[in-house]
């Protein structure tokens, strides 16, 4: 049996040069085409140096190792998912993101001024445009934000408004109850104090019981911080949910497989689960850019479909997730570089945000 490394060298027992070179002109094929390919065609269209003979057999050789398959209606060949992970994990070619994307990309981030969760979902926009594919997001999780001020904003003589300024954006809509004798100057030394204490720790690092060196301050008023606290956390908890947003959620109608209507129905009801999109891509979190493809998948809701995700960050901490969905037909090479290039470029935008 014959044998080839690839570049990475890695070798891929039963493939040799050829078969690997008539193998990906097969997918290529297929991924822009969606028609099953023959071998007349991968002759005429790609430098394979053979005959259509040569390329038949070939092609059955390939289908009988299980990187083809050959539809009941057509004498072509498609590929199947083990030809595409083999295709992902060793023969593809990365797309080179044009110049005007990128500096497009670039801008949006260098104007932005809005709150992380508007930033996100916009990379969402630019990653559905930049792929034609469906794109999901996962809006920070605030166990994961970093706390960068808190100021406690005089309403009344009776309540204050707690400003909470986080790597995530503002809280803003904290209404503490104040006890009697708290005036402006006190709510400005207490912002300052618990700013310094709790400055780039997570909501679940804010504990009054490790600062021994006020705690004399917090026994003489001590329900005003007890209710301090629970206000910040029942605050972080109420923001802390399933927040699941999707971007083109009609595009997968554009390629041929879904035009049948029972795979449409299919499709609109897993954009419907929220539930197991969030639940995916907490899987994929830590993992850089990955891509699964149909059957890898352990979702069977997303047994159809290949999925690129990757983990946008603050720093080294995961914040969430973006993924993009499409068809196991899909434009590997555009949507590995897609989602490479945009979720850096939101990372390193967080995080000097966060340092500024």
């Amino acid at each position: 049996m014959s044998e080839s490394a690839n570049s990475s060298g890695v070798i891929l027992v039963g493939l040799d040069q050829r078969k690997l070179q008539i193998l990906k002109a097969i997918i290529d094929d297929y991924i822009a085409s969606a028609e099953p390919v023959g071998s007349r065609t991968i002759a005429k269209k790609y430098a394979v140096g053979v005959s259509s003979a040569t390329i038949r057999n070939e092609m059955s050789d390939l289908e009988e190792m299980g990187y083809l398959e050959q539809p009941h209606t057509s004498a072509g060949r498609i590929p199947s998912n083990k030809a595409y992970r083999l295709y992902v994990d060793q023969l593809m070619n990365l797309n080179i993101i044009p110049l005007a994307e990128t500096e497009t990309i670039k801008k949006m981030y260098e104007q932005r001024t809005a709150e992380l969760e508007d930033i996100v979902m916009q990379t969402a926009r630019v990653l559905c445009n930049m792929t034609n594919y469906t794109s999901v997001v996962i809006g920070p999780k605030m166990n994961k934000v970093l706390i960068k001020s808190i100021q406690l904003v005089p309403v009344d003589d009776r309540h204050a408004l707690m400003v909470v300024v986080t790597s995530a954006g503002v809280m803003k809509d904290l209404l503490l109850d104040l006890p009697q004798g708290i005036n402006r100057d006190y709510l400005s030394r207490v912002s300052n104090m618990f700013t310094d204490l709790f400055r780039n720790k997570t909501f679940a690092e804010v504990d009054l019981t490790f600062v021994p060196h006020i705690q004399k301050e917090i026994e003489r008023k001590k329900d005003f911080f007890n209710k301090f606290i629970d206000i910040l956390s029942e605050g972080a908890a109420v923001r802390d949910h399933k927040d699941v947003h999707l971007e083109g959620a009609t595009n997968i109608f554009n390629f041929p497989e879904y035009y049948d209507m029972l795979k449409a129905k299919e499709f609109l009801k897993l954009i419907e689960d929220k539930d197991t999109l969030y639940n995916f891509l907490n899987t994929m979190e830590n993992v850089g850019v990955s891509v699964v493809i149909g059957g890898e998948n352990r979702f069977d809701e997303l047994k159809g479909y290949s999925v690129v995700t990757a983990s946008y960050k603050l720093g080294d901490k995961v914040l969430g997730s973006i993924a993009i969905i499409g068809p196991t037909r899909m434009e590997y090479s555009r949507a590995v570089s897609a989602i490479d290039f945009v979720c850096k470029n939101l990372s390193d935008y967080l995080t000097k945000w966060f340092d500024r």
